[in-house]
């Protein structure tokens, strides 16, 4: 998605503001109508796990189908109903000039840097900002390029230094001076939008007093690189927004990523800092829950990342996401959660490594045996799946492209081909990297946070 830097200075008008339906009436339709829906697909797939249960019997064919299709079209169900029901709530003060600190830990950065901060001295928000760059063991002219910065930018920027590997390190060093209430954190790759900074800290100052923290939205930067990125530039633009949106709904957020995020100071300060984990976010951000405090997720508060160019890359980065989930889990359970709603959006978590496990062990081997007419797991009859995939990504696109890109005048780029890749294709790919992220924290093999 291109962004076209002009900052937005009209008032949003909230849709449907005189109808409002209460946040646990919303999570009920929505399992409810999933529920219907489930209760569809069973009866239809009938037939399907009476042929597989005479192959592999009835308890292992009923294990396989509800790890490829029963489960997740359930929560696929609870996913755009409960989009269809979400309102986000207009700003109290679209324009707070509460002082903020920002945070980048750079490692080798010199060739991005220096545009990371430019893009944050566009920003047209009105308080005060400041910027500590935390340069990490780097080798190369990191430091040289956040000085000229420095030199020629008009937002007060500091460098500091942490000589121990590891971003939640460098995190922690410059927590230790952070006096502003504010603190937000941002990848040194990570562009703003001009507006992007004004809308996170405006849906922090609208919201209750237990809100903790507030999740930006990330979308690709260089999504015409090569296929590739063109695919994971939609499941930015659909999958993990959409994600986020439904989990903001819900007043839980799961994971306030470092790549941007705002967070307060005291309650950051209270859990100790960004903890020991290759999911240094994901882990935050359930240890902030477990105090009880709510994350939300601002859609309008949009970044541009650098997502990886290279099946190897992209390996490491999501295996490296499913061991955080993984950390997080380890360490704070479910049922340990105090909030009715994180209780059930971490639980999800819990069975994803069965869904993935079934996906790559039952319907990757499943698909490649239809070429040869061997229909047992997957058949003519899945198709069907298809249509159902449009829908739901055509109502989550919707809501993008009305509700977030065209108040904030972003063009969404023409990627057909990306698109395509990325419904039939992207899963088969991101089922085995998580199985193998999965692997890695059970064996506990080596961290590599790049």
């Amino acid at each position: 998605m291109k962004p076209i830097l002009n900052p937005l200075n009209l008032p949003l008008k909230p849709a449907y503001k005189n109808y409002y339906i209460p946040i646990k009436t919303k999570f009920l339709i929505s399992h409810f109508g999933a529920f219907l829906w489930m209760c569809f697909t069973i009866y239809l797939a009938f037939p399907w796990l009476k042929d597989l249960a005479h192959i592999v019997s009835f308890p292992l064919a009923l294990l396989i189908i509800g790890g490829i299709s029963y489960i997740p079209g359930y929560m696929n169900a609870f996913l755009v109903i409960s989009l269809l029901l979400d309102r986000q709530p207009s700003f109290k003060n679209e324009f707070p000039t509460n002082e903020i600190t920002i945070l980048i830990a750079a490692h080798n950065e010199e060739d991005k840097i220096y545009q990371t901060l430019k893009y944050i001295d566009k920003q047209d928000y009105q308080g005060k900002i400041k910027v500590f760059v935390i340069n990490n063991c780097s080798s190369d002219q990191t430091v040289k390029e956040a000085l000229k910065a420095k030199e020629e930018l008009t937002i007060e920027i500091k460098v500091l230094h942490e000589e121990t590997p590891g971003k939640f390190n460098a995190l922690n060093q410059a927590l230790k001076v952070v006096t502003t209430p504010y603190v937000i954190t941002i990848d040194a790759d990570t562009l703003l939008h001009p507006s992007s900074i004004r809308y996170l800290v405006a849906r922090m100052e609208s919201s209750p007093a237990e809100v903790c923290a507030v999740a930006g939205s990330v979308l690709t930067k260089n999504s015409r690189e090569n296929l590739w990125t063109k695919i994971q530039e939609w499941d930015y633009f659909l999958g993990i927004a959409s994600i986020k949106r439904l989990q903001g709904l819900y007043q839980g957020t799961l994971v306030a990523q470092g790549a941007y995020s705002l967070y307060k100071t005291e309650c950051i300060n209270e859990v100790g800092g960004w903890p020991d984990a290759i999911g240094e976010d994901i882990v935050l951000t359930w240890r902030l829950l477990q105090k009880n405090w709510k994350v939300y997720f601002e859609p309008l508060a949009v970044s541009f990342t650098e997502v990886p160019s290279t099946l190897k890359h992209f390996v490491r980065q999501r295996a490296r996401w499913a061991r955080g989930m993984i950390e997080g889990l380890a360490e704070i359970k479910p049922w340990n959660q105090p909030q009715a709603y994180v209780k059930y959006l971490t639980g999800i978590n819990l069975i994803m490594p069965y869904l993935d496990l079934t996906y790559t062990l039952c319907w990757i081997p499943g698909l490649i045996v239809s070429f040869f007419g061997f229909y047992w797991i997957v058949g003519p009859m899945t198709l069907l799946v298809l249509p159902l995939t449009l829908i739901s990504f055509g109502i989550l696109y919707f809501y993008q492209r009305n509700f977030v890109f065209k108040p904030l005048n972003l063009r969404i780029r023409k990627n057909f081909i990306g698109f395509i890749f990325f419904v039939l294709g992207y899963q088969m790919i991101m089922s085995p990297v998580s199985v193998y992220g999965y692997i890695q924290e059970l064996f506990k093999f080596k961290r590599n946070w790049k």
